[in-house]
């Protein structure tokens, strides 16, 4: 009986502790609550738990920044075509103009991994459709052209990706070039959240990324028709604010993607899973798991 009263006080004590840290978060940024937790979690739920198939994942609030739950969130591994979230906020940041036509050439063609793509060279597409396709579609030869055609060229552009990491407090990631085909193209999970957030605050990119399908004049009366890479914004299951997969075999599967639940908003990064649609089902498990637990009432972590 002593120690059911012992834990039932420590039991309290935590609870207060953490409602009262989440009330003080509310004067930091999402970057300033999610590092100054330094890898740490909310409190255990005592009754539900919460099983993912990716290695390496964060479930972060967005509102507050506090983690919500993480299983390998820290670990440095390669992120593929996520890194194609920085492309862009990079490109935008350059302030280019988006009406602007960039032409695919011989420099955009992988020749590290030979990877298909449907965009032959000498096609000529605005910044705005290189954006659209890079991002929706992980059209790698639209990211390689956007990369090659900011000022300075694509030594500049991997520069300023990393300086962009830095500001954004992603001290785990390091990027050495646009596409995500390089498997030096790094980071963590923790450190994708922070970049997810960033990226969420570009219209133009909520926008691109939620997009279920688009088509494209790629030549005079000749067409190609895109479908986003994410089969959950194509299905539209639930509402979606941002979306990014991505794939390398170094990498696995993975996937960020910005929600609601209970019209609260959220941040999932989903790395290194072994199948294309065990990503998704990891979405939907986690999403359960919060309905499951009426997230945000209480704050609970990983089981």
């Amino acid at each position: 009986m002593v120690l059911k009263k012992l834990a039932g006080i420590l039991l309290i004590g935590v609870v207060l502790f953490t409602l009262e840290q989440s009330a003080s978060a509310g004067a930091l940024t999402f970057n300033e609550t999610l590092s100054a937790q330094g890898g740490s979690v909310l409190p255990i739920s005592l009754t539900r738990r919460l099983h993912l198939d990716s290695s390496a994942a964060v479930i972060v609030d967005q509102s507050t920044g506090n983690i919500l739950y993480g299983k390998n969130m820290r670990e440095e591994c390669p992120i593929a075509s996520i890194t194609k979230l920085m492309t862009a906020m990079v490109t935008l940041d350059s302030k280019q103009p988006l009406d602007q036509k960039l032409v695919v050439t011989e420099a955009d063609v992988d020749t590290l991994r030979h990877s298909m793509s449907r965009l032959p060279v000498g096609t000529v597409l605005s910044r705005r459709e290189m954006l659209q396709l890079a991002l929706m579609s992980s059209e790698n030869r639209a990211a390689s052209a956007l990369s090659r055609n900011y000022p300075g060229g694509l030594p500049a552009f991997v520069n300023a990706m990393n300086r962009k990491a830095r500001e954004l407090g992603m001290w785990h990631s390091h990027f050495v070039e646009g596409t995500g085909l390089n498997d030096q193209d790094m980071s963590t999970p923790e450190d994708l959240a922070k970049m997810v957030n960033a990226a969420y605050h570009y219209a133009l990119i909520r926008k691109i990324t939620t997009t279920s399908t688009y088509r494209v004049n790629y030549a005079p009366h000749r067409y190609l028709n895109y479908l986003n890479s994410d089969v959950l914004v194509r299905r539209d299951p639930f509402p979606i604010g941002l979306s990014k997969t991505g794939f390398i075999n170094e990498a696995g599967h993975c996937l960020v993607i910005q929600t609601r639940v209970y019209n609260h908003p959220v941040i999932m990064v989903f790395l290194n899973s072994w199948g294309e649609y065990t990503r998704v089902g990891d979405v939907i498990r986690a999403r359960r798991w919060l309905e499951a637990i009426h997230w945000p009432h209480v704050m609970t972590t990983e089981g």
